[in-house]
């Protein structure tokens, strides 16, 4: 072993670039709206090429951390974090420990909106909600549309755009992940008829209690798996 020399870093020189100017963003508190220096001038400052800045440049703007307008040049902008999952959410390109890692999250999120329903519930939304669980009773089988129709009507009831935004992005990820399983739904003791009779007359305490007996048979096989 040779003392005293540091190994070089794996990292190109954009991708160095780039966590410079993460580092300088942050350093120097730069808000939405907040003009940039020109490429030329933080090529100069960083010491590389224009070609490098505008490289790592070109990554920012593909995350929306940063846009160019007319007359103002680069600013800083409010990225828009789901649209990023958006662009890149597609659960056939997924190996199986992804769209479970995702599936997970969906299970906890199910189980953390209780709070919000009950701030933001109306008369209105639970009479939507009674009319999809009803109609599921009707059919006598489970069916992912209205898996997905009751849920997601329970996102857009929390008021929160940007948890509905990325519920809409997950709930692929439900119908896919039963497809893997290869058989049929297991619901848990608590229907979805249960839980907005919960919405109607209980608590959130309850609810979330209920929500999580509903999904019971998925937290099940959750403790099953081993991970890596």
């Amino acid at each position: 072993m040779v003392n005293g020399i540091k190994p070089l870093s794996s990292k190109s020189m954009a991708e160095r670039v780039e966590t410079s100017l993460r580092e300088y963003f942050a350093r120097e508190s730069f808000k939405p709206g907040d003009p940039l220096p020109t490429e030329l001038e933080l090529a100069a400052a960083l010491g590389v090429s224009r070609n490098v800045v505008r490289e790592a440049l070109s990554r920012f703007k593909m995350l929306g951390i940063i846009e160019t307008k007319k007359k103002t040049g680069m600013v800083i902008s409010n990225p828009d974090i789901v649209g990023t999952f958006e662009k890149v959410l597609n659960p056939e390109i997924m190996d199986e420990a992804t769209l479970q890692d995702l599936f997970e999250l969906r299970l906890v999120l199910e189980t953390g909106i209780a709070d919000l329903l009950f701030i933001r519930k109306t008369k209105k939304d639970l009479d939507e909600l009674e009319e999809i669980a009803a109609r599921e009773v009707k059919g006598n089988n489970f069916r992912i549309s209205n898996e997905i129709a009751f849920h997601g009507k329970l996102y857009e009831m929390t008021g929160n755009n940007t948890l509905k935004r990325f519920q809409t992005l997950l709930l692929p990820i439900f119908g896919y992940v039963m497809k893997l399983e290869n058989k049929k739904y297991i619901s848990g003791k608590v229907t979805h008829q249960g839980l907005v009779k919960i919405l109607r007359e209980g608590t959130p305490e309850e609810f979330k209690q209920g929500m999580v007996s509903h999904l019971q048979p998925h937290f099940d096989r959750v403790r099953k798996l081993k991970k890596p």
